[in-house]
């Protein structure tokens, strides 16, 4: 394993606090910071009312949401898992590539540079993923072909391009999951034995396609997010209604539902989305609300946990059923469970183990998460999964590049010595 650079100077990185917004307008700089400021009030009282909300009104919504985007949209006539490039589609993940880059110049200093998304590690933790026995025959294709284990690492994060304190972050969580071990050819030639599987909090992508993310990322270098959502020319605000709905104070990464948001192959012809829910029914209480709980609480509640129990994830696959009602290439529409049930396919098994030691949470820093690390029966599809597969190789070698460390594929076998 690669030797990493331990130290971090926290002083020297923009990127460790919420910049102001910088649009070139004072008007709309009071009006994202304003915005900012009324969420961050918001997070410090969301539990205590967030579970009453989301039994009552969540789903709800979400269906009424789903609605509104659907009537919007036009039925283009696709077959099942079929896909279609959008006009532009190569110039919109230049500019995209482009501008997230400059970010991360701008937010993180060599030695110490972080990811554009996903970008703060709560923590990396040792896994196994265990196919099931009982998985319906049209879905046993790919890694879940036949009942089996899988060694894997496993990152949880929360969202980017800032990594602040939990508190004050915008309310989601990720998880990216590497399986080890992995037979077959692959997509992507710098890992031979790997398969990752990525997951948000929300069960829709914060973009419908590579259009509008190209425009988001110019409203994120701003650090005015808001506008992207909200604005005269190309307005998201049913997009930003189904993101609201789903960002919260979070309580731990271990508690959580993780959605692919995108869709993959399940062998050929079929398409699938998949999710990664936590089997615990317990919610760790957020400390000192409604005053400010400490910056990384959420790591502290998966070191509490897994200080003391084994944390399991079921996976669960929902094949595409209805090409217009459940799209490939728009990620902003959620594949409604009454179109196609989420079939429960394998078990992520995260073993009571000690994680917070220095080299290991250093270990994120050379390990690369990319959708396109799959065997060809999970290729990735879409046009916001296409641009992934250049997006995030140039966005990996950029930061292991000012980081001084070379890409490495893990293997399962990672020791780390030391503690903290």
């Amino acid at each position: 394993m690669p030797s990493v650079n331990l130290a971090v100077n926290l002083k020297t990185n923009n990127g460790y606090s919420l910049p102001p917004a910088d649009t070139g307008v004072r008007l709309l700089n009071w009006i994202a910071n304003t915005a900012t400021f009324m969420v961050h009030v918001e997070r410090r009282f969301d539990p205590f009312f967030r579970t009453a909300f989301d039994a009552l009104f969540r789903q709800l919504l979400t269906n009424v949401t789903t609605a509104l985007i659907n009537m919007g949209r036009r039925n283009e006539g696709l077959k099942l898992a079929e896909e279609k490039p959008l006009p532009d589609e190569e110039a919109h993940l230049e500019d995209i590539i482009n501008t997230m880059s400059n970010q991360m110049r701008r937010l993180w200093k060599p030695g110490d540079f972080q990811r554009g998304g996903n970008t703060k590690t709560h923590g990396s933790v040792r896994g196994e993923v265990i196919v099931r026995e009982d998985l319906p025959e049209h879905m046993r294709r790919g890694i879940f072909a036949q009942p089996r284990k899988y060694r894997a690492w496993v990152r949880f994060s929360g969202p980017g391009p800032y990594a602040t304190p939990d508190i004050d972050d915008v309310g989601f969580m990720s998880v990216s999951i590497k399986l080890m071990g992995v037979p077959g050819a692959k997509l992507l030639e710098d890992e031979k034995f790997t398969q990752d599987m990525l997951g948000v909090s929300p069960p829709t992508f914060v973009t419908p396609d590579t259009t509008a993310n190209a425009q988001l990322q110019h409203w994120s270098y701003k650090n005015a997010q808001l506008f992207h959502f909200l604005n005269f020319t190309h307005p998201h605000v049913l997009d930003l209604v189904m993101q609201s709905l789903w960002i919260k104070t979070q309580s731990s990464p271990l508690e959580s539902q993780y959605f692919s948001c995108v869709p993959y192959l399940l062998g050929e012809g079929q398409a699938m989305q998949y999710s990664v829910r936590s089997r615990l029914k317990t919610r760790t209480r957020v400390p000192r609300l409604p005053l400010r709980p400490p910056d990384n609480y959420l790591r502290d509640a998966m070191v509490a946990t897994l200080a003391k129990q084994d944390v399991e994830f079921d996976i669960l696959l929902q094949a595409q059923t209805d090409p217009h009602l459940m799209p490939i290439e728009n990620n902003a529409v959620f594949w409604q469970p009454r179109l196609s049930p989420r079939v429960p396919s394998a078990v992520l098994r995260i073993p009571q183990q000690k994680f917070d030691l220095l080299e290991q949470f250093a270990f994120a820093k050379v390990l690369s998460f990319n959708p396109w690390h799959c065997i060809p029966e999970h290729r990735p599809l879409g046009n916001q999964s296409r641009a992934r597969l250049r997006l995030y190789k140039e966005l990996s070698r950029l930061r292991q590049t000012m980081n001084r460390v070379e890409h490495y594929e893990p293997t399962g076998d990672e020791t780390f010595p030391s503690g903290v």
